[in-house]
This record gives C-alpha cells, sequence and structure tokens, in this order.
C-alpha cells in the first residue's frame, strides 16, 4: 500500500513546483499522525483518481476523517483559512473585526456627513432620501457602492493570487485594511473635518474607510470559515434569533446543538459592533476625527493576531 500511494503521489505531483511538491510532502507527513496511514493514502488515491488538489480530497472524504482534519492545525495552515472554532486566536478575531466595523461606521457617519463605511445600503438610503426631499446629492454616497464592490473584486482576486502560490489569505488581508484605515485616519487628522461633504480629500477619506470594510467583508467570507458577518448586523440578529428559536423548539441534543452552536459564535460579533458603535461615538464626541485612531489601533491588534495564528 505504501509504496503505491508513493508511485500515485509521484505521478499526481509530476510538473509540480519544487515548493509545492514540498508542501505536499510536508501535508503527507505531518497528517499521517492526525489520521491513520490508510486515510492518508485514500486522499492521496482520491485526489490522483478525481484530478482534485489534496485539500479538496480531504474535505470531501468519510465525515469521522473530515472532523479529524478540521481539528488540526495542519489543515489550517495547509489551506491557508482559519477555523474560528477550532483556533482560539481567529475565535476571537471576529469580535476584534466587529468593534473595527462599529466604531468606523460611527465615525465615519458622525465625522462625514452622515457617510456610512461599512453599512452601505444606508447610503443608498439616504441618498435616495435626499433626491425625493430635493436636498443637494453627496457624491460620496453614489461612489460608496461601486467603490465597495469593485475593491471586494479585487480583494478576491488578491486573495486567489495568495492560494495558488500556497500561501496564508488572512495576515495580508488583514495588514490592507489596516493600510486603509491609516489612510482614512491620516486623511481625516491632516485635512479634516470638512464644510463640505463633497470636497475631494473628504471623498478619497471617506473611501479609505469604506475600502478597509470592503476588505475585512472579504476576510471574513474567505479566510475565516464559519465565521459570521462582522458589518452586517441585520443579517447576524435575524441568524441569532432564529438559531435560538430553533434551539428552543428542541427535538433531540443532536439537533438543538448546531443551532446553539452558530448562536454562540453570532453573539459575540453583535455585542462587538454594539460595543464599538458606543466606544467610536465617545471618542468623536470628545476627540472627533482623531478618534479614528480607535478602529485603527484595534486594526493593528487584528494584524498582531493573524501573526500569532501563523
Amino acid at each position: 500500500m505504501r509504496a503505491r500511494s508513493c508511485r500515485v503521489f509521484r505521478s499526481s505531483a509530476r510538473g509540480s513546483t519544487a515548493s509545492g511538491l514540498t508542501r505536499w510532502l510536508k501535508l503527507v507527513t505531518a497528517l499521517s499522525p492526525v489520521i491513520c496511514y490508510d486515510k492518508v493514502s485514500a486522499i492521496v488515491h482520491r485526489a490522483n483518481d478525481d484530478g482534485v488538489t489534496l485539500k479538496e480530497a480531504a474535505l470531501n472524504s468519510a465525515t469521522s476523517t473530515r472532523s479529524a482534519l478540521m481539528r488540526s492545525s495542519t489543515l489550517r495552515w495547509w489551506s491557508g483559512k482559519a477555523s474560528a472554532a477550532a483556533d482560539p486566536t481567529v475565535g476571537a478575531l471576529p469580535f476584534v473585526l466587529s468593534l473595527i466595523a462599529g466604531s468606523t461606521d460611527i465615525i465615519g457617519f458622525l465625522g462625514l456627513n452622515g457617510l456610512f463605511t461599512a453599512h452601505i445600503t444606508g447610503n443608498i438610503v439616504v441618498l435616495a432620501a435626499h433626491i425625493v426631499a430635493g436636498d443637494p446629492t453627496i457624491f460620496s454616497y453614489i461612489l460608496s457602492v461601486p467603490v465597495l464592490m469593485l475593491v471586494l473584486l479585487l480583494t478576491r482576486l488578491l486573495a486567489g493570487g495568495l492560494e495558488r502560490s500556497g500561501m496564508s489569505t488572512l495576515q495580508p488581508r488583514l495588514l490592507l485594511q489596516l493600510i486603509f484605515l491609516v489612510v482614512f485616519l491620516v486623511l481625516c487628522v491632516a485635512a479634516g473635518p470638512w464644510s463640505s461633504a463633497d470636497a475631494l480629500l473628504a471623498i478619497i477619506a471617506g473611501m479609505s474607510g469604506i475600502s478597509a470594510m470592503a476588505v475585512q467583508n472579504a476576510l471574513v467570507q474567505i479566510s475565516l470559515k464559519g465565521s459570521p458577518t462582522t458589518a452586517v448586523m441585520t443579517t447576524n440578529v435575524t441568524h441569532f434569533m432564529l438559531d435560538l428559536g430553533e434551539a428552543l423548539v428542541g427535538g433531540g441534543a443532536a439537533k438543538v446543538a448546531e443551532p446553539c452552536d452558530r448562536a454562540m459564535r453570532t453573539l459575540p460579533v453583535i455585542v462587538g459592533f454594539t460595543i464599538g458603535c458606543g466606544l467610536g461615538a465617545a471618542c468623536q464626541a470628545a476627540a472627533g476625527l482623531w478618534s479614528l485612531a480607535l478602529p485603527t489601533g484595534l486594526g493593528l491588534l487584528a494584524c498582531a493576531m493573524g501573526l500569532v495564528h501563523r
């Protein structure tokens, strides 16, 4: 069996880069203590026969094997994706990110003439209200949606490039978010506050805040599998209450466990966003746009947590 597995491995890996071969060898070696050798061999055979990656073959394997792998730090390192439930450091990251989203959103709203950085649908509502009321249309409201969409697309393309090179997708995007937050802070402190919401630097500053939140939304979806969104509280509150209701309905321990687990992962994010809004509003009242140092500092903390996870 071992000899046949080695032949299949060499055949499957033929044509791969040297770094890719090294990664395959490290993975197969590292997984052997997590699941027995025969199961590792079966994963290699499945990848070869189906023409898929080792990761896809592992995640499509038997339930018991998949569960063991998801509990293993080896698979998280290999895939570049973190399981919030399996890693304590990453488990706390959604809470920190929700603090960033809540504080950035309220500070942007108070300091940039009602511009939402995390709650983009709010900009559409305010824009429609301005149009109907005949009030001047603020260009930042119009620009917020296409900027969000463009940054989301570019962030996903960046993640694809990182995945193909075998790199983690979490740390680079945490760093990218921090860069946007720093730009947001520097522009607002150096040039703000603005009497006109349509001032060029005001628009650029607002788009920097929106870009930071776009990167955050993307990294949660791609790199923090199983984590609730950290910026859309309507969705989170809906999921939390439905999961709570499902748990209260009962139907056996097995049926109750899953909604309870989801609810316990969603609640900290709701609490974090609420605390972030409160802290952001208090800081903005006391320090004006300097209050953006709060989400920027939290962004630095998130980067540090990403390095610890690595």
